[in-house]
């Protein structure tokens, strides 16, 4: 098939779908920044008033008015924005982790009150800006400062957001390559308008002669590269071609390297399976590490105290729903309130998983199946279930057991395990940690029918990168999904 030449209007249409220009990111940045001032102050304030209504610590009779601070708020508002600059708090991803932005929030937000306190004492001593600075006024300016601020962001996220949805501020985007790869990207990001992209069209190698990709117009081959990026304005080009040589690629990125354009090369096979690269010594011999194990020695007991303790919270917090659930499902469908299903686990170790029975208890009476769309056997309260995740609840049995952790790769039925091995490279070394009631791949939104050999890659990313904190973000970012159901692109 030939490949697609634009006319002239189409080419007008794409060039302004992303309305407004530069002008308009650069509106978007003077309005973050404005934000951020205005919740500093905003923070400012409420701790001053705090500080006389809050009996957490010693609580003044009176203060000096609030105009007396303002010296010491300017100067902390200086030195926040200074420090957000250089912590790229300015410069943010279009897919982001809220959890993640509060901590660096929460971290240079500290670091600039302490800086502020030691500099309003060595620069306002003595002067007409000198004033009493309690620690409780500190204490009570810091945190307010980092809920607003926080509040604050979420706000303009969300300012930014409906923007894009109405195609304001977008970047236009050139996908290099045709392959599953460049369609996934392809996909992904069609189905995310949150993103901010407009897709112009994709680039294929001389090899490949073929027309829309997609839906999506074939504008031609590497050497039009610097020409269609001219032509259609683009902001952003996506290299997905994971095969390619590193000469090819570095070729392809030398090509795109004009004015403002972001390049993004979506890495090889072995890279992407393999996750960071480290190099070891052994005995003076330089060795790079393809796969270090993080979970090892005491991060074990430490996973563990994580996983006791939250399946006795979970357990005590949840019963109540539970023996709700539990009766509602008597009602709907004669048979057991549990349904367990044996699963492949740790070494390979099989154990039987406990979850709400969501089928009819005949489900599986021709054997075992994937659940299809608008599946008959599903009951009504199974299908409100399986949407919420709320079947997956008395896993936390399984948690406290020990068969599984709070946070791993999901287990598979052993039937699919025998066949995704002998499909999938390593896959089971997934099975070298505990399975999980949520996971990396999970909170990605890599759920049910999806790719096997993506979920993979990323249940190895987690066993080869595991922290406690890693941990605690996973659960509460799966938290907040379940609760809110919205995109796992929105972090």
């Amino acid at each position: 098939m030939a490949r697609t030449t634009p006319s002239n209007a189409a080419k007008s249409e794409y060039l302004t779908q992303a309305r407004g220009g530069p002008w308009v990111k650069d509106a978007l940045r003077l309005l973050q920044l404005a934000i951020d001032v205005g919740a500093l102050v905003l923070g400012f304030a409420c701790g001053y008033h705090a500080r006389l209504l809050l009996p957490f610590l010693p609580q003044p009779t009176t203060q000096p008015p609030f105009e007396r601070y303002l010296p010491i708020l300017i100067l902390q508002i200086i030195i926040v924005i200074v420090f957000f600059y250089f912590s790229r708090l300015y410069h943010q991803r279009r897919v982001f982790a809220r959890f993640e932005q509060l901590r660096s929030i929460t971290g240079t937000i500290t670091l600039s009150a302490l800086l502020t306190n030691g500099l309003q004492e060595l620069l306002f001593r003595n002067t007409i800006f000198d004033v009493n600075y309690p620690r409780s006024l500190f204490f009570y300016s810091w945190f307010f400062s980092v809920l607003m601020v926080a509040l604050g962001r979420e706000v303009y996220r969300r300012i930014e957001v409906a923007l894009r949805r109405r195609g304001i501020g977008c970047d236009n985007l050139l996908v290099v390559g045709a392959g599953k790869v460049a369609r996934d990207m392809l996909t992904r990001i069609r189905s995310n308008p949150d993103l901010g992209y407009v897709i112009v069209g994709v680039v294929t190698p001389p090899t490949e002669h073929q027309g829309k990709v997609l839906g999506v117009p074939n504008l031609g081959g590497f050497a039009d590269l610097p020409r269609l990026i001219d032509e259609y304005r683009v902001g952003q080009v996506i290299i997905a071609l994971p095969e390619a040589k590193r000469s090819e690629l570095a070729d392809l990125v030398t090509l795109c390297q004009r004015g403002q354009v972001d390049i993004k090369v979506y890495p090889d096979l072995f890279a992407y399976m393999a996750g960071d690269l480290n190099v070891d010594d052994l005995g003076g011999t330089p060795l790079l590490t393809v796969r270090d194990i993080a979970l090892r020695g005491w991060k074990l007991s430490l996973k563990r105290g994580l996983d006791v303790f939250g399946a006795v919270f979970g357990l005590i917090f949840l019963s109540p729903f539970m023996l709700l659930t539990a009766l509602l499902i008597r009602l709907e469908s004669p048979g057991p309130v549990f349904y367990t299903q044996v699963r492949m686990g740790l070494d390979g170790r099989p154990f039987p998983m406990i979850k709400f029975r969501s089928m009819r208890s005949d489900a599986e009476k021709d054997g075992p199946g994937w659940t299809t769309e608008n599946d008959p056997r599903v009951t009504r309260l199974g299908a409100f279930m399986r949407k919420t995740n709320w079947d997956e609840i008395p896993q936390l049995i399984n948690v406290l057991l020990g068969h599984m952790s709070l946070v791993g790769p999901r287990p598979e039925r052993p039937v699919y395990v025998m066949e995704f091995r002998e499909q999938i490279p390593r896959y089971m070394e997934r099975h070298r940690e505990k399975a999980g009631m949520t996971g990396w791949a999970q909170i990605h939104g890599l759920r049910g029918d999806t790719s096997i050999a993506e979920r993979t890659a990323y249940d190895l990313w987690y066993v080869e990168n595991w922290s406690l904190w890693l941990d605690i973000k996973i659960i509460l970012r799966t938290i907040y999904q379940t609760i809110t159901r919205s995109s796992p692109n929105a972090y």
